[in-house]
């Protein structure tokens, strides 16, 4: 089936995406520069480059003139001199008259001649050769029309390396309808792996389709980790129209800097907070109704988490952040919230005390003591 029409106007869910990407590569471009001029002022040989590789990047342009991801990425490059001297970039797409569309929307971009290397673009299939990625620090794009071609050894490829990240398009609505296919039972092994796709296809048996969602991702995120992969996070597109759940972007990495980047870029996106809590969404109806395997009051809900799991301990705000918050929905905020309300309930001590921190804060060094469990 043709996906081209996907390219006909940038419907809100792409235009949130496209932000996301553009804004997490401006934030990992200039945490890798940053380490890169570190390690050289230290006199140390390092590649001064890195890169960005769209292996799915279309034709560059909607119909109606928006740019899409790509543009917006090389946009954002040229911009910062840094950045414009130090990229490398790879564009594919298995498609002929896409590479046809974004080479001739690269070309007039504004200032493309003031990039030190020149965007590379490419036209092949996934799968049907070895993939050729640059030897530096990577941020990789993923956005496949369908899911064909993206597989646990794909994405494991392109971040098992030093400052390597991760953004791939998971079509929930087509892979939750392949799932039990035998047409495309290979495909579909590729993404989950052959023993968690089985799990999963005898798990979907046995469950209500209001709870299939969360089994499916669960099964991706896993997947993902028992292959060495710690830090995944997704974000979840809702259908323009229907009351159900479109595709997620997800994010992975092995580094808990990234992550807490991305979690942060992604709470900004969210449709909706709840009890300051993001919902790691874009919804664009006016409805509102929570998923059965969403909490009414995640705030409340992560206060006696806090009391649950620290039970005893003393520990700063940060180091209870960076251990909690892998894997959940909550951003540093949130933490620093619920560490304020129990503190105001009498049910931790601080360090400095809150009389003497400033007003309505609690800083990351702040020294927490939570009571033994009761």
């Amino acid at each position: 089936m043709s996906n081209d029409s996907f390219f006909d106007e940038p419907k809100e869910q792409s235009l949130v995406k496209a932000r996301i990407v553009e804004k997490y590569f401006w934030a990992w471009a200039k945490v890798i520069i940053a380490q890169i001029k570190s390690q050289k002022s230290k006199g140390r040989r390092v590649d001064e480059k890195i890169a960005y590789i769209d292996l799915f990047a279309g034709t560059g342009m909607y119909k109606d003139g928006s740019k899409s991801t790509p543009i917006k990425v090389l946009e954002k490059a040229i911009s910062d001199p840094d950045i414009r001297n130090m990229l490398v970039t790879l564009f594919n797409d298995a498609k002929v008259d896409h590479i046809y569309s974004l080479q001739k929307a690269i070309d007039a971009i504004t200032g493309i001649d003031d990039l030190k290397y020149k965007p590379e673009v490419t036209n092949f299939k996934i799968g049907e050769k070895n993939l050729e990625i640059f030897d530096v620090p990577t941020l990789f794009f993923l956005d496949p029309y369908s899911y064909k071609g993206l597989s646990l050894n794909l994405i494991y490829a392109v971040v098992k390396n030093w400052g390597c990240d991760c953004l791939f398009f998971f079509n929930y609505n087509r892979i939750n309808m392949d799932l039990t296919n035998p047409i495309v039972e290979d495909d579909i092994n590729d993404l989950f792996g052959k023993i968690r796709a089985d799990i999963v296809r005898k798990k979907l048996k046995l469950i209500k389709s209001e709870n299939r969602e969360f089994t499916i991702i669960e099964a991706i995120c896993e997947a993902l980790k028992e292959i060495g992969i710690k830090y995944v996070q997704p974000f979840r597109f809702k259908h323009e129209k229907k009351k159900r759940t479109s595709h997620h972007l997800i994010f992975v990495s092995k580094d808990k800097r990234g992550y807490q980047i991305i979690k942060d870029i992604m709470a900004k996106e969210s449709s909706y907070q709840n009890q300051g809590v993001p919902s790691f969404e874009y919804n664009p109806a006016d409805y509102r109704q929570l998923s059965l395997f969403e909490s009414s009051t995640p705030l409340d809900d992560l206060e006696q988490m806090l009391l649950d799991e620290f039970a005893s301990q003393t520990m700063s705000m940060e180091e209870i952040y960076i251990q909690h918050n892998v894997g959940r929905n909550y951003i540093k905020q949130n933490y620093q919230t619920a560490l304020k309300n129990l503190e105001s309930q009498g049910k931790i001590t601080t360090e400095p005390p809150i009389n003497e921190r400033r007003k309505n804060t609690f800083g990351d060094s702040v020294k927490v003591t939570f009571p033994p469990k009761q």
